[in-house]
């Protein structure tokens, strides 16, 4: 257009109002088709910039997507792996609380794990051994004698159950388990397990069929001896009345005996002391002691009972139980002091400790000092007494120690050999203080 307007350019006065008019027509024509070709590029502009913006909304959606897509995962990931902490606690949890010793080793014999009570039974710090071969603790003395069992040739053994003493009177039981899957094996659980007290409840058992045995024996053979006798037409009527005496004296022994092995029986079972009433103690003692002043008397041995000047209020107690504790005691000082000796037995009431206490004391041959700890142990008797009388069960002292415990009380002694023993026992008078310990008891 600039170069016709160029090419036609006439001076103004020159040009013609129809040459004019035709000129801003064609400009006029032909600006239209420029602006129809603009809006033209424009719709296409537009039609493109909606394209590749629904393809960047698309991907940016999809990635969008694909970004909460990786959150949940990583979320999944978190959450299982979290669970998988919290299971791994939870089973060292269990392995640490584990009352038997656990030692882990892997393939090599490595020590992976080593739970608190393995730590204490062999004095193991698992810091200090932890990566370390288990051949290493052969060097531990309590453990040698486990290792001998299950390590040998360098690699561990299966067994079940050996046994072995890594302290006196300790006795463990240890058992190795293979750790593995489908395809291999990955290490050993080993087992450590106290069996202590199982021994000992062994040789208890065997020490008390054989006491048992041996205390019913002898009467048994009294009386089959006295039968024996009695069966022969010739023998005078005194005769058969000391024979007859006999019997009833070895038959009484053998119940005493009986009844001490039941009382034993449910100490044990904790069912010993179960008819507590309301009762008079002093009248209980007097009852509980006569047999006891009965001997006395027979082998002139003084016996002094004394009581208590103030009131003593009634104390709730098993009447049977704690009768046959107060003999026992009593007919104890009775049994071990000799022909002219004396034995005192005295009530004291403390109101202010409220609690009664009782001494027994008598100028018999003493405990010996070396034997003093064992003097309320099962079947235990002291050998001067063994060599002064034969015969006993050695059980009154352990019924006698559970009878008083069982209600509240304390039960010591002082003792010297040849001199004599004075024993002590309480009884509480309080009855919340008692109620609340026969339910720990």
């Amino acid at each position: 257009m600039q170069e016709e307007i160029t090419k036609n350019r006439k001076p103004l006065l020159e040009i013609s109002s129809q040459e004019l008019d035709a000129f801003i027509k064609r400009a006029t024509e032909r600006l239209e088709i420029k602006i129809k070709d603009l809006a033209k590029g424009k719709e296409e502009l537009e039609q493109k910039i909606s394209k590749r913006t629904q393809e960047i909304e698309a991907k940016a959606k999809e990635a969008d997507d694909s970004r909460r897509a990786l959150m949940n995962i990583l979320e999944d990931v978190e959450e299982t792996r979290l669970e998988a902490v919290r299971e791994r606690d939870k089973t060292i949890s269990v392995i640490n609380s584990f009352i038997d010793g656990l030692i882990i080793v892997d393939k090599n014999n490595n020590l992976e794990l080593v739970n608190p009570a393995a730590e204490d039974y062999f004095d193991l710090k698992k810091e200090e051994i932890k990566g370390k071969n288990i051949q290493e603790l052969k060097k531990n003395v309590p453990l040698a004698g486990a290792l001998e069992l299950f390590f040998k040739n360098g690699s561990v053994k299966e067994i079940d159950r050996g046994e072995f003493s890594p302290k006196k009177e300790v006795t463990m039981e240890v058992t190795t388990i293979s750790l593995k899957d489908e395809e291999e094996n990955f290490g050993h659980l080993i087992v450590f397990h106290d069996i202590s007290r199982e021994k000992m409840v062994e040789r208890l058992k065997t020490e008390f069929v054989s006491v048992a045995a041996h205390q019913l024996r002898t009467p048994l053979s009294a009386i089959r001896w006295s039968i024996s006798l009695l069966k022969e037409e010739n023998l005078s009527k005194e005769d058969s009345k000391e024979l007859i005496e006999k019997c009833a004296q070895s038959n009484d022994r053998m119940i005493s005996l009986v009844n001490d092995l039941l009382n034993v029986s449910r100490i044990e079972e904790g069912r010993y002391v179960y008819e507590l009433e309301s009762k008079d103690i002093l009248e209980i003692t007097k009852k509980s002691i006569q047999s006891a002043r009965e001997e006395a008397k027979k082998k002139k041995v003084e016996f002094k009972f004394i009581l208590p000047k103030e009131k003593v209020p009634q104390v709730k107690v098993d009447n049977e139980k704690i009768s046959l504790a107060i003999q026992n005691l009593a007919e104890n000082a009775t049994h071990y002091t000799q022909e002219g000796g004396k034995i005192l037995f005295k009530i004291d009431y403390n109101k202010k400790r409220s609690e009664i206490l009782f001494t027994i004391k008598d100028d018999g041959v003493g405990i010996p000092k070396i034997q003093q700890k064992r003097i309320f142990t099962k079947f235990f008797r002291a050998e001067n007494v063994m060599r002064m009388e034969t015969e006993g069960s050695g059980l009154g002292l352990f019924i006698t120690k559970n009878v008083i415990e069982s209600h509240g009380g304390k039960v010591w002694f002082d003792s010297e050999e040849g001199k004599g023993t004075i024993f002590y026992f309480t009884l509480p008078v309080n009855k919340e203080k008692f109620g609340k310990f026969l339910e720990e008891f």
